[in-house]
């Protein structure tokens, strides 16, 4: 499995950002920079009048440059809510256990940076995980249902699994769900968060 040092979902909802909210008239392209420590994603634009930086950091009114453009993503259901994108990609952070984004503007347009976990920082994290907990790493590849970890693990009891190995995992910011807003769904599966996945390298 590819291991990933951000969570994808805030990746994802960066660059979906970036190119709703691209400023079309400039020509200037969406600009992708790689870093061994961190990764970081240009716009060029302009914040509406008076706005800070720290204003993008909550709820805020969406001010796209092409209305009509916003209104189509949305209308598809990517973009989920107006004026909370900045907010979802510090809560995917956030529930990956992962740095959180740093946003900066300067004139002529916007950065956001994903820091990297630093190899010390995972190899401390790694020290941490229990013996449960990595077993239930051996068998978590990519998108799993909870029946099929269960039966990777031989292991009959619900409430047990449940509690001594995908809770704990859960909990520590090491496992989340595909699913995080509908925790009963039939379609529910569970796979390594950002973290999760560094994890499983460093305790290969």
């Amino acid at each position: 499995m590819e291991t990933w040092p951000m969570p994808m979902p805030a990746l994802g909802k960066v660059v979906l950002n970036a190119v709703v909210y691209r400023d079309y008239a400039s020509g200037v392209p969406v600009q992708i920079s790689v870093y061994p420590d961190k990764l970081m994603i240009w716009n060029h634009g302009h914040l509406p009048l008076a706005w800070i930086v720290e204003k993008l950091l909550g709820k805020q009114a969406s001010v796209p440059f092409d209305p009509d453009l916003a209104s189509v993503f949305f209308r598809t259901g990517m973009i989920e809510s107006w004026g909370r994108g900045i907010e979802r990609i510090l809560q995917a952070c956030r529930d990956a256990g992962t740095p959180p984004s740093e946003v900066t503007y300067e004139p002529g347009g916007r950065w956001v940076m994903f820091h990297y976990l630093s190899p010390h920082q995972v190899r401390l994290e790694a020290g941490e995980v229990i013996g449960e907990v990595k077993v239930l790493f051996g068998v978590l590849k990519g998108e799993v249902s909870r029946a099929q970890i269960q039966s990777r693990l031989k292991l009959a009891h619900d409430d047990h699994f449940r509690q001594t190995y995908l809770l704990l995992g859960m909990q520590a910011g090491w496992v989340e769900m595909t699913f995080s807003g509908k925790p009963t769904s039939r379609l529910q599966k569970y796979r390594p968060t950002a973290k999760g996945q560094l994890l499983q390298v460093a305790l290969q």
